[in-house]
């Protein structure tokens, strides 16, 4: 009986918790065979399902409480734009758990669906089509926009210069690199030419396998420099200018395409806090950026009338990584779904 229970719970707990990661689970079966080792990786291991069982009792409690507000049942849907070198799957969501967390407290929500990696230019042309897309088969009249990383970059340009400003409500950007990366200019810099074409074809022949017909990885990096950046807010500046306004001076008057932005972005105070390969870039960002999230500097991230900086009490920070619910782990101090239900819920109540 003691063996059944236990073997029933432990491969219970390896294939269905989010919270133990790789780490603990490696831990556990190496020190299975070995006395009192096992006892001391277990416990390690109980403790961080009890935090995570404890954590989604309490999140479901609170749902259950404001069920009835439906606080995210914005206005207008939800449209969630991935970053570079990612896609929108159903077997792997890029946003982890906070779709979910969201749709329980009314949301609506559709994905980009864009390519991984491509050039701003290109990847604003697919969003921009997208948004219309949605539109037209919905009804739903316009989207609030809600972009991660070059997302944000993808879908400025979608609005300023493919003509998806008059289908867009908001844009919310999360941690984008609005002035780019210096140590992306570097690495272009020093890196020899043989290495990248070589990391540009395994990449482009790989996301073609996989369905993509015009994976652009090179472009994708580029438009991701602190040069790039500076010339696309060049080019973008005299357009954006007439398309947003600030939610605190609205006018109902206003025209129906001028667009409600905002900002967020957060910090990674350690190497050690951040997931591979974000404890690696970490440095590197350091080093040619200033404090970061482990992949672009906090002096790039605010843009629009509102901005919102995270720095929970953790002793870690919050990755750039962590603001999308990449590895399904709450850090220190910051629960990652209860913030975006409260930032679709403050879209809600400004009428979007």
């Amino acid at each position: 009986v003691e063996a059944i229970l236990f073997w029933n719970g432990i491969i219970s707990v390896y294939l269905t918790s989010r919270r133990l990661g790789l780490r603990l689970r490696v831990i556990g079966i190496l020190c299975g065979p070995i006395p009192i080792a096992h006892l001391f990786a277990l416990g390690a291991i109980l403790r961080e399902v009890n935090r995570e069982i404890r954590a989604e009792i309490e999140r479901q409690s609170l749902d259950k409480e404001r069920a009835a507000e439906k606080c995210c049942a914005c206005r207008y849907p939800l449209l969630m734009v991935h970053g570079v070198f990612f896609r929108d799957t159903n077997f792997f969501n890029y946003w982890g758990r906070i779709p979910e967390a969201l749709e329980i407290n009314g949301a609506r929500i559709y994905y980009g669906n864009h390519h991984s990696a491509t050039s701003v230019e290109d990847s604003g042309r697919e969003l921009a089509e997208r948004i219309r897309q949605i539109v037209l088969e919905t009804g739903c009249e316009k989207v609030n926009l809600i972009a991660h990383s070059k997302g944000g970059l993808d879908c400025r340009y979608a609005i300023a210069m493919e003509g998806a400003a008059p289908y867009v409500a908001s844009l919310t950007t999360i941690n984008t690199p609005h002035r780019g990366c210096e140590f992306a200019d570097y690495l272009l810099h020093v890196l020899p030419d043989s290495l990248k074409e070589q990391a540009e074809k395994a990449y482009n022949g790989a996301m073609r396998a996989f369905g993509e017909e015009s994976p652009d990885f090179l472009a994708a990096v580029e438009d991701l420099t602190a040069q790039a950046c500076g010339k696309l807010n060049e080019q973008l500046a005299p357009l954006e200018a007439n398309l947003y306004r600030d939610i605190a001076s609205s006018d109902e008057n206003l025209p129906a395409a001028q667009i409600y932005r905002q900002s967020v972005g957060s910090r990674l105070d350690h190497a050690s806090g951040g997931t591979f390969p974000l404890n690696f870039s970490y440095h590197l960002a350091a080093r040619f950026d200033g404090p970061n999230d482990g992949l672009v500097s906090e002096k790039s991230f605010q843009w629009g009338e509102d901005y919102t900086f995270l720095t929970p009490a953790g002793k870690n920070g919050i990755s750039h990584g962590d603001m999308i619910d990449l590895n399904r782990i709450d850090p220190d101090g910051f629960d990652v779904r209860e913030f975006y239900v409260k930032l679709v819920s403050d879209l809600k109540n400004k009428g979007f």
